[in-house]
This record gives structure tokens, C-alpha cells and sequence, in this order.
């Protein structure tokens, strides 16, 4: 999860700072769907033997370094640098993993050169942002043509949400509020601003200089356990499943 940049419209920059400062605000996200993620990087970096030079993988938002760490043991042999702004998030995962440095999508950027990143994992990030567009047009600079980005984020058009809406329920994910849950399922504030259906996330992804090569579906592990069959069913068909994980691709220019 992200502690994304603060410049906002009707939010003061220093009171989302605040908010993802606080400790309380949740940073790690499903193991399961790290491994995942990490798993679709791995087939498309291939192994690295014979020589051939390991690649170098930003993992944008680490957080506290859980998903980070899940990836590590995923794609093992490669340099993979996770990648926040707030402090008390890389003081955390600077116990998990190995590298770990401040940085924003936005304002300042990312203290990488251009076309240095072989990979980028942007995981539960891209929901969090004020301004996306720019987000992606930096991460765009640091990757190399033919770069591999590997996104994931909630699914708006998830088969509960389909559900939740028809009998007029805001849906799971959604948030009107920094400070309260109101109208949805729930009980934690994570700072929700955006949200993405599959059809949406690809055409932002496309319109932003990337190719998409795949959009998969993954569960959510907050799903009550009785549900959670059938939220793994709902993985076959990605425009269903409660998480999006995108694989798209540096346009080579």
C-alpha cells in the first residue's frame, strides 16, 4: 500500500501526510496476491543464469516491506529496491528488506535516472494517488523501453460490488471519508481516492505510454471466509475478481 504524494484538491497536503503517517493506517497487503504478482514478473524477467545481468525492480509505495519481501523470495537473483516517502514506512521495511529509499511519484520524483528500472511494482497504489497521470508519466521515465510494470489495485466492478450497488450499498473499497466509514462494508479508513474497473485500467494504462500485455484477476484476503471460494472462482474473469493485477509494458519509442 502507498503513501502516495499530497497535493490534493479539497485535502490539505499536510493532512494527508498526516494520515499516512499514522500507524494505525494499514501499509501491507495480501501476501498471497504479492506472490502472485511477483510470480507474473518472474516469467517475464526469466531466470537469471549464463550471466545474463539481474534486473533492477522498484517496488513504488513499499510500505512496511511486506510485499516487497514476498516478492524477494519470488525473484530471487534480481536487485529489487522498495520505494516510499514516508519515514515511519521505510523505517519498517528496512527490517524486511535489503534496500529501501525515500522517494514521490510526484514533485520531487524519483531519485532514479531516466530508463534505469527494468520492473516496476506498483502495488495497491495507483487508488491512493491525487494525480495518477503524472504518476505514471514518472514511472515511465524511470523504466527502460520495454519495461515491465506489474500494477495491481481494487477492482470497482468486483462481483460483490455488482451486488452492494444494485441494492444501493456504496461499494467495498470506496471511501467518502478520511476520518469514517459511511454507507459501505468495512471498518478501517485506508484513503481510497480513486478506483478502477478492468476496461478503465487498461485504457489509462494505455493512454499513458504503456502496453498492455495482461490483466489477471487475484482474491482479497479481507473477503469473510465462507465467500472466499467463490471469490477465487471470480479470479477466471478478471472484470469480476475483487483485485486487477496489470501487466503492461514501456511503449518502445
Amino acid at each position: 500500500m502507498s503513501r502516495p504524494p499530497a497535493s490534493a484538491t479539497g485535502v490539505s497536503p499536510d493532512g494527508l501526510r498526516d494520515f499516512y503517517e499514522d500507524p494505525a493506517v494499514p501499509v501491507a497487503s495480501g501476501t498471497a496476491r504479492s506472490a502472485r504478482q511477483a510470480r507474473l514478473l518472474a516469467r517475464a524477467l526469466g531466470p537469471v543464469h549464463g550471466g545474463a545481468p539481474a534486473a533492477t525492480i522498484l517496488d513504488i509505495g513499499c510500505g512496511d516491506g511486506t510485499a516487497a519481501a514476498t516478492a524477494a523470495e519470488v525473484l530471487a537473483g534480481h536487485r529489487l529496491v522498495g520505494v516510499d516517502w514516508s519515514q515511519d514506512a521505510l523505517r519498517r521495511a528496512r527490517t524486511r528488506i535489503p534496500c529501501a529509499v525515500r522517494g514521490e511519484l510526484t514533485g520531487p520524483g524519483l531519485p532514479f535516472a531516466t530508463g534505469s528500472a527494468d520492473a516496476v511494482l506498483l502495488s495497491e497504489v495507483v487508488e491512493h494517488l491525487v494525480d495518477p497521470d503524472a504518476a505514471l508519466d514518472e514511472l515511465r521515465r524511470v523504466l527502460r523501453p520495454g519495461g515491465h510494470l506489474m500494477l495491481s489495485t481494487p477492482n470497482l466492478a468486483a462481483w460483490y460490488n455488482r451486488g452492494l450497488l444494485l441494492a444501493g450499498v456504496q461499494p467495498v473499497f470506496s471511501e467518502v471519508s478520511m476520518r469514517h466509514i459511511h454507507g459501505r462494508p468495512g471498518t478501517q479508513v485506508v484513503g481510497h481516492l480513486r478506483l478502477y474497473t478492468a476496461r478503465a485500467l487498461r485504457g489509462f494504462l494505455a493512454a499513458s505510454g504503456f502496453e498492455v500485455v495482461r490483466i489477471a484477476g487475484a482474491p482479497y484476503h479481507d473477503v469473510p471466509r465462507p465467500l472466499r471460494p467463490l471469490d477465487r472462482a471470480a479470479c477466471r474473469l478478471p472484470s469480476l475478481a475483487s483485485i486487477l493485477l496489470a501487466h503492461a509494458r514501456r511503449r518502445r519509442e
